[in-house]
């Protein structure tokens, strides 16, 4: 069995890197990378970070096993230095940022990574490919849950998806709002609720729909969901109420017109006594058939395949960029680059959003060198979106775990609701508060 670390989930010149550094001297300069994004993806209105806590969780991990170790020598990859650099590598830096479940915007600093270039330079792949698609997934998610108007939304998204994907995306999609997963790995790292009864199969391989349904309910409970449109809905129903009786938990739709299949189902339900019965819809969702679904009196959702695809945004075009160095005298400066659409800012940042009337109407990102920064005097209405992640090495626990998702779930719903409504629209436009940038 193939056993691995985070430490090789990663770019070969990353590794390359740190060893021309190691031989030139530079690898122990003391730097500052960000993670920011350029742009939303088109015609969003805000992004929602989220990844924070795999993160955190990746770097207790980052340390090159023995194996690992064979396995950049074999390749002549790093020289017998860096092997020996590498062999008691931990990351000893400090890490700040957005909270997770914020709401992130073009030029956010989200993340800010401090460390000798070497060990910084070894975390970039790895950050941004955390950062980009767990973000992708809860920007999503938080845009379906608007849509739903406080109607449940489960991640049914795990086969859609390769299987790490899909954990990673459980957790995401709960940050964005959704309340539970079908994805059982998921649900036990992150002790998150898991839902799920029985497929089309399962009512295929019984001689009738009647026979599976007694064997559901059987095992089950009549407060089951029992999936209702493997032949004729209508016949479906009146059999799953016969069945259970009225106290039948759920049904499930998962074909044809949603809204219209919902209706006649509610209609049904309520005339054969089953009002307390439940309607769940599934069957490719996303969150412009949720707005659609909102006069449907569908109770819940299972979301797949745009969810943990992003529905159509699945990154979020963050990158990895040094914006601090120590040069050969050893001075702290800032450096930026200058490339043609590319052009970064220099120098390590402060992020604060500010408000009027209880809105959000400013994203404000102040730039300059840890001097400048530690006077510069924000006004006292100006909300600090920065948070301390790592510091020197040390890990923020209570940033990882089950408490950690929920608290994220938590500040999304807040932070959202604390932007203007034109954020929870559907229809393209631009980002929900601008940007302005300061360079001190």
């Amino acid at each position: 069995m193939v056993t691995y670390t985070p430490a090789l989930m990663t770019d070969m010149y990353e590794y390359t890197m740190l060893d021309a550094t190691l031989q030139d001297g530079t690898a122990q300069r003391n730097c500052v990378f960000e993670i920011y994004t350029r742009h939303l993806p088109q015609g969003r209105r805000y992004g929602v970070v989220a990844g924070i806590g795999r993160i955190l969780d990746a770097l207790e991990q980052f340390h090159l096993s023995d194996e690992e170790l064979r396995f950049l020598s074999d390749r002549h990859i790093v020289s017998k230095e860096t092997i020996a650099w590498l062999e008691n590598f931990s990351f000893k830096g400090s890490i700040r940022g957005y909270r997770e479940g914020e709401m992130f915007f073009p030029n956010s600093p989200i993340l800010q990574v401090e460390g000798s270039f070497g060990e910084c330079t070894l975390l970039e792949t790895l950050l941004l490919s955390i950062l980009n698609y767990d973000s992708a997934v809860a920007s999503a998610a938080a845009r379906m849950v608007s849509a739903a108007k406080n109607r449940p939304c489960m991640d049914m998204g795990g086969r859609r998806t390769n299987e790490w994907a899909a954990v990673a995306a459980s957790r995401a999609a709960v940050i964005g709002g959704f309340k539970g997963t079908a994805n059982l790995l998921a649900a036990q790292l992150y002790d998150l609720p898991a839902i799920g009864t029985a497929a089309h199969s399962f009512t295929l391989v019984h001689d009738n729909e009647t026979d599976a349904f007694h064997s559901q309910i059987k095992a089950l409970g009549k407060g089951t969901t029992l999936l209702v449109d493997t032949y004729n809905v209508e016949e479906a129903v009146r059999t799953a109420v016969e069945v259970a009786g009225p106290e039948l938990g759920g049904v499930r739709i998962d074909s044809g017109d949603l809204a219209a299949m919902a209706q006649r189902v509610r209609n049904q339900l309520d005339a054969l006594g089953a009002t307390n019965t439940t309607i769940t819809v599934t069957n490719d969702l996303d969150e412009y058939a949720l707005a659609a679904l909102q006069t449907a009196p569908v109770d819940s959702y299972g979301v797949g395949t745009m969810l943990v695809t992003g529905s159509g945004a699945p990154t979020c075009a963050m990158v990895y960029k040094l914006t601090e160095r120590e040069n050969g005298d050893g001075v702290l400066q800032p450096v930026a680059k200058k490339s043609k659409d590319k052009a970064s800012v220099p120098g390590r940042k402060l992020a604060y959003r500010s408000f009027e009337y209880n809105l959000a109407d400013t994203e404000h990102v102040v730039s300059g060198s840890e001097e400048k920064l530690a006077a510069f005097d924000a006004p006292e209405d100006w909300k600090n979106l920065l948070v301390d992640y790592v510091d020197h090495g040390t890990i923020d626990s209570s940033y990882q775990g089950h408490d950690a998702i929920m608290n994220a779930q938590k500040h999304c719903a807040t932070s959202l609701a604390q932007l203007p409504i034109t954020a929870q629209s559907l229809m393209r436009g631009d980002p929900a508060i601008p940007t302005e940038i300061t360079v001190l």
